[in-house]
């Protein structure tokens, strides 16, 4: 039996995720598709942590908003949003008018502050 020098020199390749032995193509780097997710859900945990955080925030505002404004443009206290749990540190878009005023806006449904901690809410797309 005769050896080949590449035989000699070939490193034995191991799972990323498991450590099992690979066999098969040179390039493969896992030796299943479940230890293929698993590695990459280990390694991505943390920035998916963020992301879901970042989203229920969201949608708690939307949902807020969208409680408070039925009717497509209204006026209220802020109190009344930051009672109902509103963040107004998160947001999704700014809009910045013609006559400089700032709209701050959770995917359609929209606030702008007016005088004495009043807020105006407003729907994209929809006049009130």
């Amino acid at each position: 039996m005769r050896i080949n020098q590449n035989q000699l020199t070939m490193e034995l390749r191991k799972c990323l995720d498991c450590g099992e032995e690979l066999r098969g193509r040179a390039d493969k780097k896992f030796c299943s598709d479940q230890c293929r997710n698993n590695y990459n859900n280990r390694l991505n945990r943390d920035d998916i942590t963020i992301i879901r955080r970042v989203n229920q925030v969201l949608k708690n505002n939307y949902r807020i908003l969208c409680s408070f404004n039925t009717s497509g443009k209204t006026t209220l206290h802020r109190d009344r949003l930051t009672s109902a749990g509103f963040n107004f540190k998160y947001f999704t878009s700014i809009l910045q008018t013609r006559k400089n005023k700032t709209y701050f806006f959770c995917y359609d449904q929209g606030y702008m502050e007016l005088e004495n901690s009043f807020m105006m809410l407003v729907k994209k797309g929809k006049s009130g």
